[in-house]
């Protein structure tokens, strides 16, 4: 029987686990447009996950069910799911291979992985995705991620009964959103604001370099507190309210969150410079895209236009997306699902073919 026609009928949905929420939704297709037919968020105690594994999976079932039970806006009708991976705790790394290494990629791959990942391999799933072929070289992208995490995920969903089908690192998942938009079709720097760190990538027709660093709204809020001397919900008020932008607590901001958007700028520098040196004149970077809730923060893409000396844009992920007749969530709270709307975008039949 055609893989493609058996699996036409069993759609998946995404969950993402993030530092103490997990999100989900499921999308169908119709036409050229995605409609969400559920989704949802809950939490759960940032104690249940040490260092990216899951070591609590009675309390991580029980805020998973209650989300599952009583938070789903609309409907989750399958038990198949596609499971976020937080690209802070994994290894990423651009290779170029001789032609020959096709042979045997997979082991190619890993005696090279083993040269640069300073974790032992056994201790690692390895994957990776190829972005160009020569006559001469091979290019592509290696994850490594740590088998103990990824176990603690599997053994997770069994708990819940879930059948994963693909596990996918939240900066994959948002690229892949971010192809769904009508600015993806130029090089960019495609940064995802999470709640802990900012996940950044060079994004061409694929993922070509990815890295992470601790810049993400939480972040932002502490820095904010421990500066100022106010409390953490004052400090939340101050970066939402004011933030980066004209106002007379701006060079407070703006000096509380100096080592932070320092550490930011270099690592988007490196990586611009690591994409165009191996491109030469073909490959030039002609923006920067800003998702996830971090991205809200007024002033930001300003700040980043004037230091970087590229046009910076908040992605609207919802362009081919839809609520439908389900109540959305509000505009601040729709940059939280762009992770999970990404792994919701998997068709099975990428996977199943």
């Amino acid at each position: 029987m055609n893989s493609a026609l058996f699996y036409k009928d069993k759609p998946l949905f995404g969950l993402d686990i993030g530092f103490n929420t997990i999100k989900v939704m499921q999308l169908n297709r119709h036409t050229n447009q995605y409609v969400v037919s559920g989704y949802g968020v809950g939490s759960f105690d940032a104690k249940a996950i040490e260092n990216g594994v899951v070591v609590d999976y009675e309390s991580m079932a029980k805020s998973a069910n209650e989300l599952f039970d009583h938070k789903i806006i609309g409907e989750i009708n399958t038990r198949r799911v596609a499971v976020s991976v937080p690209a802070a705790r994994t290894f990423n790394r651009p290779m170029t291979l001789p032609v020959q290494a096709a042979k045997d990629l997979d082991e190619a791959v890993r005696l090279e992985a083993e040269q640069y990942i300073p974790v032992p391999l056994d201790d690692l799933y390895i994957d990776y995705v190829i972005n160009n072929r020569s006559e001469k070289e091979i290019g592509l992208l290696a994850v490594a991620s740590p088998r103990k995490m990824i176990d603690s995920y599997l053994t997770l969903m069994n708990v819940l009964g879930l059948e994963p089908v693909t596990m996918e690192t939240t900066i994959g998942a948002t690229g892949r959103l971010f192809l769904q938009t009508d600015q993806s079709d130029t090089p960019t720097v495609l940064i995802d604001f999470g709640s802990i760190s900012a996940d950044i990538t060079i994004y061409d027709k694929g993922l070509i370099v990815t890295g992470t660093v601790p810049c993400g709204g939480d972040n932002f809020t502490d820095a904010i507190s421990t500066f100022l001397g106010v409390t953490k919900d004052e400090a939340h008020i101050i970066k939402t309210k004011y933030g980066l932008g004209p106002s007379k607590k701006q060079a407070d901001i703006k000096a509380a969150l100096a080592p932070q958007l320092e550490q930011l700028v270099k690592e988007i520098r490196r990586m611009i410079r690591y994409y165009e040196d191996r491109s030469g004149k073909n490959g030039t970077i002609n923006q920067i895209v800003t998702m996830g809730g971090g991205a809200n923060m007024p002033g930001l893409s300003e700040y980043m236009t004037n230091t970087l000396r590229l046009p910076v844009r908040t992605c609207d992920p919802w362009e081919r997306l839809t609520f439908g007749r389900l109540q959305p969530p509000s505009s601040v709270e729709q940059s939280m699902y762009v992770t999970v709307a990404g792994l919701a975008l998997i068709d099975s039949k990428e996977i199943f073919k």
